[in-house]
């Protein structure tokens, strides 16, 4: 009989994720530089950067999504404020939620996209002022 208790994914699908968020950051990043550099790339690099958000958020949709069942299923909020004992597969449950947030590697993208747009930015704004001649 199949077990439907929550489990963390394997790590080859939490880095994937991570890659394809990370990638899709530097494409819509790069598109300012693009445009000055090389035009007949802003389309394609565009659609590749939505496309790959569009998957990557929707992973994001879904980890959340299982965590806030596990949660609702399991009353797991309602029995800690009660100061309930968690036993058995409640502790499963919190254990999957625990370890789901420890190995998420959304943290480094949230950083890899800040760095990125600082770089987007100044190579965009040192792009127009040498372009220019100023």
């Amino acid at each position: 009989m199949k077990d439907n208790s929550p489990h963390t994914l394997p790590r080859s699908v939490i880095i994937g994720a991570m890659v394809l968020g990370m990638l899709s950051a530097f494409a819509f990043r790069s598109l300012m530089v693009l445009g000055q550099l090389k035009p007949v790339l802003v389309l394609p690099v565009w659609y590749f950067g939505v496309i790959g958000y569009m998957f990557f958020f929707l992973y994001r949709y879904l980890i959340t999504r299982r965590r806030k069942r596990a949660i609702e299923e399991f009353r797991l909020i309602e029995k800690v404020e009660a100061g309930q004992c968690l036993e058995g597969r409640d502790r499963d449950v919190l254990i999957y939620l625990l370890s789901s947030i420890w190995v998420s590697r959304e943290h480094y993208n949230y950083y890899i996209i800040f760095v990125l747009s600082i770089l987007a930015i100044m190579a965009d704004l040192v792009l127009r002022f040498w372009g220019q001649g100023a």
